[in-house]
Order: structure tokens, then C-alpha cells, then sequence
């Protein structure tokens, strides 16, 4: 071959190129633009149709691929999600990945597009284009932003609240197991305070006191109400507590009266002041004393507590958009006694939640029914407690979770106090699921007969009936209950079921519990 004939070959092969570059770009720009959009739902087509096979064929794989592995993952890999979801670690990562793919996936639409568009356009035709390209952009960008925003709320949430075994102290709470943490735990025992703290208010007082007895193989759940009068609290022997209170935890100089300030609801924040330092390093101690009190007392091992602020309490029930609950009586907004600690003077409350079935309630008017009392008995308010626990743990769905998550965090973050450890909240969270299916129980510990008042509680005859309530029946402690619902209650969407009287010291299903009965008067025992 001459040398002018090599030339002429390595003329011809650039024109070659741009030849193809230009069949690549003979079409109208209405198509480009429909291609465009073809490119930004299939990542990579677009780049194979304008001429770039091997790059478009590479992200086209890579947009395949992806899209499998995280299908495979959600749907057999549940146990390494929920343990991903509860990482500040590997929530960071996930949170530079989600951010870099949405940077990747803009960057694969701009190109597609310029690679698309005819090489000589008309102004019109160039804006039209330039819009359709922006509006893509920012169709990727905000849920991309939303979900790192929702990636890095959940992080945050989960560092603010609960921390690693090694990072936090407790005197009460058990050595962690992290490979198996229920394997010698039959029952999950979780403590439920409720601090009221607000504004006028001296100290923290638990209005609220449920333990959450979980059996940790069904996700069967009892729910057991601790009265804030309760007195005389007794602490395990081996606590230093007992030795100074070996009678419980009441004044008997005092004489057998009632005693406002030995009730249960003062013990947080009294014998911490009265004893700082009794129980050793602990991050709270007003927490782990209502702990060894109420484990005491109810014959249960109380493995760990969860405290909520009442005050944002409110906050996580607006942004779940309220709960709807049965209101069998007039329930009243504020209202004061004028008696025992913390009392702002005698006041009557400044309205009433009327009663009715089915009723939406906002975070302010949940929060009233809750821990509405003046005029009502305490077992009315601690079952209110319950049926809003219960009508909660209803309302949040995944549309909720996926639109409010960044409200729920927040107000999570503010309200929530806790000595559950980091790493273990992907077996909390597994075991959470099947409380969610389960079925929840409340115990009647039997006031009329064990408490009428709170001054000396028969507290042997209560660790009786939570002991025959709990116990595994006959044949059923390898396997769920025969009864057990496969979905999750109804209640809250039909509340109307007729409430059935509950036997005294036997459990109750908190679908009965909570059912719409307008000839209750909350003030009986």
C-alpha cells in the first residue's frame, strides 16, 4: 500500500466517525426530548442511543444491577436491614451513596440529552429542551435530598437517644448478649415512665408508670398499670435501697396516712436527692430506682426503661396526623386538686373532651385524654394511658413513616430517654414486628380488693396475678397462641365492638379494653 493510499485512509476514517455521530443526531428535537425522558427512567438507554454504547451499556448494567440487589436485599435480607437502619455508621455511608447515585443519575440525563438533541436547533426547540432536562434534574434531586435528609434524621435520632453499652452506664440494666439477646430471656420487661416536667411544674414527676411484659418468642404483650399513689414501693433485697428502706419506701414517723411525697410518682426525683450516688454510675438514676421499685413489686425483672416526656409527647402525635381513640366519658382538659407535689394551687379544668366512638385526636387533646384526671379515678386514667399507647402503635403506617419521618424523628429526639442499648436495637426493632402482629393484653392487678387506696398495697397478691397472667399456657410455649390475630387489631378502625366488663386479676385484651362503651363514668375503681 502507498503512502498516499495510508493517508487517504486515515482521512476517510474521522469522516467515517462523524458520520455515524451525525445518523446518531438525525432526528427531531420532540424526539430528543421524548428520549430524554426514556434515558432518566432507564439509566443509560439514553447513552446507547446516542452513540456512547460501551458508557451507556456499562450504567445501564450498573441501573439493572442495583435495582435487583436492593429488590433481593428488602425482600430476603430483612434482619441485615433493620441492623443497617439502626447504625449511625452505616447510615452515614448509606447517606453519601444516596447522595453520589442522585448526583450520578442528573449527570446521566445532561448527557444523554446533549448526546440526543439535533446538532442545529431552533431557540424554541433549545429551551423547550433545556426545561424538560431542568425539570428532570430536579425530579431526581429532591427525594433524592429528602431521603438523605430522612437517612440522617434517622442517624441523628438514633445517636441522640440511645447509646452503645460501652458509652452509657446503668445499674439496673443487663449484660448485653449481642449475637442472641433474648436467648435467656423468655420475657422482654420494659418500663414505660411517663415524665411530666412542663412548664410551673417543680421536678419530674412519673404520672405514668406501665411495664411492658413482651414474651420474646410471639411478641405477646401484657401491659401491667402502676398507680402514681402507690406507697410503701419495696426494692430487691441485694439493693442498697432496701437497707434504707427495708419496709418499702414510705416515712413511718409519719403514721399510716397518706404521704404525697413517699407516692410513686415522687420516688424519681425524691430519692435521688434524698441518696445521690446510692446505686453507683448510672447515666439515670431516678430511672433505675422506679426500676428496682417496680420489679420489686410486681415480681418481674425489669430489664430496661423507656422514658417520654409528656410535653413531647403531643409533638410525635401531630406528626403522625393524631390517633383515633373511643371516649366512653367526659374527659377534662387541665384541672388541679390543689394537693401533693407539684401542685400549682386548686383549679378546675378549662374544658372537656366530650365523649364519643371514634374520635381523631390532636396531639394537644391526646395528650388530655391520656393523663386527664380531676374528677376521674386513677384506673380510668391508667387504662386512657393504655388505649392511647394501643391506638399509637395503630396509626403509624409506612405512607406515615415515609412522609412525616423527619417530624417523628425530631419529636422522637426530644421526647425520648433511654437505657436500651445501640447494639441491640435490630433485635428491638425484629421483636417490635411481632408485637405489632401479636396480641396485647392488659393485667388487672384487682384495685378494688389489692389497692383501694395507694397507702399499703397488697403488693404478694399483684406478683400472684401477674405470675398466673404470664405463665405459659399448657402446649403453647414453643408456639403462639391458637387465638393469636394474624393482622393487627382493629381497633382504632372500628372502635364501636361493644367493651366487655373485665374479671378482677385477669388479663384483658386491649381491643375489649379500649372498645367504645358510653355507660362508663371514670370514676369508679
Amino acid at each position: 500500500m502507498s503512502r498516499s493510499t495510508r493517508a487517504a485512509g486515515r482521512r476517510a476514517a474521522p469522516r467515517a466517525g462523524r458520520s455515524r455521530a451525525r445518523s446518531h443526531r438525525a432526528r427531531t428535537a420532540s424526539k430528543a426530548i421524548g428520549l430524554t425522558l426514556v434515558s432518566a427512567l432507564v439509566p443509560g438507554s439514553g447513552l446507547l442511543m446516542g452513540g456512547r454504547k460501551k458508557l451507556g451499556a456499562f450504567v445501564l448494567t450498573i441501573s439493572i444491577g442495583l435495582l435487583l440487589i436492593g429488590g433481593f436485599v428488602a425482600l430476603t435480607q430483612r434482619d441485615s436491614v433493620l441492623n443497617l437502619i439502626v447504625s449511625p455508621q452505616q447510615l452515614l455511608i448509606v447517606t453519601a451513596v444516596v447522595v453520589v447515585l442522585g448526583a450520578c443519575w442528573i449527570w446521566v440525563v445532561v448527557a444523554s440529552h446533549k448526546l440526543l438533541r439535533p446538532v442545529s436547533m431552533t431557540y424554541t426547540s433549545r429551551l423547550a429542551g433545556s426545561m424538560v432536562v431542568g425539570v428532570l434534574c430536579f425530579a431526581i434531586a429532591l427525594p433524592t435530598t429528602v431521603a438523605a435528609q430522612s437517612v440522617m434524621a434517622q442517624r441523628n435520632l438514633i445517636g441522640g437517644v440511645f447509646q452503645s453499652e460501652s458509652n452509657s452506664k446503668s445499674a439496673t440494666r443487663p449484660k448485653v448478649n449481642k449475637q442472641d439477646p433474648w436467648a435467656k430471656i423468655p420475657r422482654l420487661n420494659i418500663l414505660l415512665l411517663g415524665a411530666d416536667d412542663g412548664v410551673g411544674r417543680t421536678g419530674v414527676r412519673t404520672d405514668t408508670v406501665i411495664v411492658a411484659s413482651i414474651d420474646t418468642k410471639t411478641g405477646d404483650t401484657a401491659l401491667i398499670s402502676l398507680s402514681r399513689n402507690w406507697m410503701r414501693m419495696p426494692f430487691p433485697e441485694d439493693s442498697p435501697l432496701h437497707k434504707v428502706y427495708p419496709d418499702g419506701y414510705w416515712d413511718p414517723h409519719l403514721g399510716n396516712r397518706e404521704q404525697p411525697e413517699y407516692y410513686l410518682d415522687s420516688m424519681y426525683d425524691n430519692v435521688p436527692k434524698a441518696h445521690p450516688g446510692i446505686l453507683g454510675q448510672t447515666d439515670n438514676e431516678g430511672a433505675d430506682v422506679v426500676k428496682l421499685a417496680a420489679s420489686a413489686a410486681l415480681g418481674l425483672d425489669i430489664d430496661y426503661y423507656m422514658q417520654v416526656n409528656l410535653a413531647g409527647f403531643k409533638e410525635i402525635i401531630d406528626a403522625v396526623g393524631g390517633i383515633t381513640v373511643n371516649v366512653n366519658y367526659k374527659v377534662p382538659i387541665g384541672g388541679d386538686y390543689g394537693q401533693g407535689p407539684g401542685t400549682n394551687g386548686h383549679k378546675l379544668p378549662s374544658s372537656y373532651i366530650m365523649p364519643g366512638p371514634n374520635q381523631k385526636l390532636d396531639g394537644y387533646h391526646a395528650l388530655w385524654f391520656a393523663r386527664g384526671r380531676y374528677g376521674l379515678s386513677d384506673p380510668s386514667r391508667q387504662e386512657r394511658q393504655r388505649c392511647t399507647i394501643h391506638a399509637l402503635v395503630n396509626s403509624v403506617n409506612p405512607a406515615t413513616l415515609i412522609t412525616k419521618y423527619n417530624e417523628i424523628a425530631a419529636a422522637s429526639q426530644e421526647m425520648l430517654r433511654t437505657d436500651i442499648p445501640q447494639d441491640i436495637l435490630g433485635a428491638f426493632l425484629q421483636l417490635g414486628l411481632k408485637v405489632k402482629n401479636a396480641k396485647v393484653t392488659n393485667i388487672d392487678l384487682n384495685k378494688s380488693k389489692n389497692f383501694p387506696t395507694g397507702k399499703n398495697p397488697d403488693y404478694e397478691a399483684m406478683r400472684e396475678i401477674i405470675q398466673k397472667s404470664i405463665a405459659p399456657k399448657a402446649g403453647t410455649a414453643q408456639t403462639p397462641p391458637a387465638t393469636q390475630p394474624a393482622k393487627k387489631p382493629t381497633t382504632t378502625r372500628k372502635p364501636t365492638t361493644p367493651k366487655t366488663t373485665p374479671t378482677p386479676g385477669a388479663a384483658q385484651n386491649l381491643n375489649d379494653a379500649c372498645a367504645y362503651n358510653p355507660n362508663e363514668t371514670g370514676t369508679g375503681n
